[in-house]
């Protein structure tokens, strides 16, 4: 079996280290384009950080989140021992066994008493939540830890409603823990750009957040990683030519290195087949329209845009587009997408 380590995101860790040393200011939004190393580069994160910090680490990305009752289960790992009854001694536990691997296993919940786990769910009370976790957070800075919260794949609670809007009740939380408590460092990684586009816009958020694009590799670090698996010249061009710095396409290729040409075929005939299923589906009138939006990437790998427009967040939401609102900037999910969609151009007439 291939073992594929961690690869060289050292500017990206030097950036978070950098936020991490200060106290905390901002919720750091991570986003990137899908499966470009967002949520690895965190966990590295999590396992290189220092003995004064604790990490927890929820991954959203496989939990379905409807209602109250699932967010008390996603955030909270029930302690159900007498010594661990009160909060103090819960956090004294926590301070003095904490080691990075725990983040992960399980998925970095809060500790909760369970008498206390069961009066909340009882009364269902997002403020009580909230409480709760406040009261943990800054219990765990007066032991002279430092709590790092890490949310992973956050836009799946976006549609989530208790009292309100679940997500903008959490956003203020995190406002109240980094800027005004300064108790703990919050970062969301999301993948989903038309949310990142929404977050970015709200006006409640301004001057209250930071973001940090977690992009695929570029030329040079795909060509190192590359070498680094013993790939020939001419294999690492034809790995770029159709993967670019995409790390999930790389590793496979390394994988399929001995049969890699026809690897990088069957991938982009797959690709090519799932966006034209896709565009298929739609009436004849704004199917056109897509394959129009398709077209602006013939000889252009990004574009810029001023407003999005219905065919734009097609293609984004079917994950063939990735937005950066930041930088303004569209650009296809990955290389792959890029040579998809153009080659489907050819198949519907348009000139390349």
């Amino acid at each position: 079996m291939i073992v594929i380590e961690f690869h060289n995101r050292e500017r990206e860790i030097n950036d978070i280290m950098r936020i991490l040393r200060a106290p905390p200011n901002l919720i750091t939004f991570v986003y990137g384009p899908i499966n470009s190393g967002k949520s690895s580069l965190m966990m590295e994160i999590a396992k290189r950080s220092p003995e004064s910090y604790v990490v927890f680490y929820i991954n959203l990305r496989h939990i379905y989140v409807s209602g109250v009752d699932d967010f008390l289960r996603v955030l909270f790992e029930v302690k159900d021992k007498k010594r661990l009854a009160d909060l103090k001694s819960l956090v004294k536990e926590l301070v003095e066994t904490y080691t990075p691997d725990e983040v992960v296993t399980p998925i970095g919940r809060f500790p909760i008493p369970k008498s206390v786990f069961q009066e909340i769910f009882r009364e269902k009370s997002v403020e009580n939540v909230f409480v709760y976790l406040e009261n943990l957070l800054t219990e765990i800075v007066k032991r002279g830890k430092i709590p790092v919260l890490i949310l992973d794949e956050l836009q799946k609670i976006s549609d989530v409603k208790i009292n309100g809007p679940l997500i903008y009740e959490l956003f203020n939380f995190f406002v109240g823990l980094t800027k005004e408590l300064h108790a703990c460092h919050v970062f969301a990684i999301t993948s989903d750009s038309l949310f990142l586009e929404k977050v970015y816009t709200e006006a409640s958020l301004h001057g209250r957040c930071r973001y940090m694009l977690v992009d695929d590799f570029d030329y040079g670090t795909t060509v190192e990683f590359l070498r680094k698996h013993g790939f020939r010249e001419d294999e690492v061009e034809l790995a770029w030519e159709y993967f670019g710095g995409k790390p999930v396409y790389l590793v496979e290729a390394v994988k399929e290195r001995d049969r890699l040409r026809e690897f990088c075929e069957e991938m982009l005939r797959i690709r090519k087949r799932q966006i034209k299923d896709s565009i298929y589906s739609l009436d004849e009138d704004f199917r056109r329209s897509v394959l129009e939006t398709f077209a602006r990437f013939r000889e252009e790998e990004s574009i810029t845009y001023e407003y999005l427009t219905e065919e734009l967040i097609w293609c984004i939401k079917n994950n063939v587009l990735f937005l950066d609102p930041v930088n303004e900037l569209i650009k296809p999910q990955s290389r792959l997408d890029l040579l998809a969609l153009r080659r489907l151009l050819g198949e519907f007439g348009y000139r390349l």
